[in-house]
């Protein structure tokens, strides 16, 4: 089984979800951490860390590559 490495953490969700599609269009196994808990409840983010995105720890370097390129 995989490792998941996180990568990055986000407040919202919608901005979340933007950067998993670019990393899962890429070809890249990744998916969102805490995503749903704080979905309901937003005030939690704090103390969670906020939604984390984590990344399969083979393909970690690729994806900072992928994000490091400007969207469009």
């Amino acid at each position: 089984m995989e490792k998941f490495i996180e990568i990055q953490a986000y407040d919202n969700y919608i901005y979340a979800h933007i950067v998993l599609a670019r990393l899962q269009d890429s070809g890249i196994s990744c998916h969102l951490k805490d995503e749903y808990t704080i979905t309901i409840d937003p005030l939690l983010s704090p103390a969670l860390g906020g939604i984390k995105l984590m990344v399969a720890e083979s393909q970690v370097e690729r994806a900072l590559r992928v994000l490091d390129q400007p969207e469009g």
